[in-house]
């Protein structure tokens, strides 16, 4: 089987679980706790976690999701391929109902995302894609569209920043441009804006998880780039024994 003959299982996951979060975000009681870490988890995620681990397992795959039992080291330092999943990534976007949260999940092979869907689900905006497959977007169920980069000629370089996570070292960073514009946005949407060319640049100077950014960096590989490491200038890589993410640059 090819690889990309695994995105129909992606997407029908991701819209499956984009079903059960939005049961929940159009209810009453998001019965939101706290992690260990202190970061919230509402019934969306547990949900939308049992619905694509449900669809995944019918692959040889293993699963890495955020909301997971965690998989020592020793076990998953193995793997050749495995599926790693965010279930609902911008919790606190959720919590906010601002719409601005995704579903994420990548197939990653040796360290490199291949595959990536990522599911928005109050917009129902859909991007899939990956390496040698090219990048798309479906919306509202419309048949999809094939994303191409396009060159800003605007003279304004567009950069992207967090929703909830902008500090001190974006704030520099942002400052180094002049006449720079700021466009704020939640999830792994902010990869979207790069692969739409809305935007020029996202910077990251604040904790992310391997999980976060899969989906997305497998996707804009389908578009020749690549989610850039701050600590050795070298492609992210995934399935380290430390699963948090170094800082990191994206520029198109």
């Amino acid at each position: 089987m090819e690889l990309k003959e695994y995105l129909p299982l992606m997407i029908d996951a991701a819209r499956d679980a984009g079903i059960q979060i939005l049961e929940v975000y159009n209810g009453k009681d998001f019965q939101i706790q706290e992690k260990e870490d202190l970061s919230p988890i509402t019934l969306a995620d547990q949900r939308a976690h049992k619905t694509i681990v449900k669809a995944l397992e019918a692959t040889d795959f293993p699963i890495l999701s955020e909301e997971g039992a965690e998989i020592p080291y020793e076990t998953r330092k193995d793997w050749e391929y495995f599926w790693m999943v965010d279930p609902l990534d911008g919790t606190k976007e959720f919590i906010k109902k601002n719409g601005e949260f995704t579903v994420n999940i990548a197939l990653i092979h040796r360290q490199k995302p291949v595959l990536g869907v990522v599911y928005a689900p109050v917009s129902d905006q859909l991007y899939f894609g990956g390496e040698q497959i090219g990048a798309y977007k479906s919306e509202n169920t419309d048949p999809e569209t094939e994303l191409e980069l396009i060159t800003n000629e605007s003279g304004t370089i567009k950069i992207v920043a967090s929703r909830s996570h902008t500090n001190q070292e974006t704030k520099d960073f942002i400052a180094e441009y002049k006449d720079a514009e700021t466009l704020s946005m939640g999830s792994s949407l902010k990869f979207m804006l790069i692969a739409e060319s809305k935007a020029d640049i996202y910077p990251r100077f604040s904790p992310t998880m391997e999980w976060d950014t899969a989906a997305a960096h497998a996707i804009l590989r389908g578009l020749d780039l690549e989610v850039i490491s701050l600590e050795d200038k070298q492609p992210l890589r995934y399935n380290k024994e430390n699963l948090r993410n170094p800082n990191f640059l994206v520029e198109r």
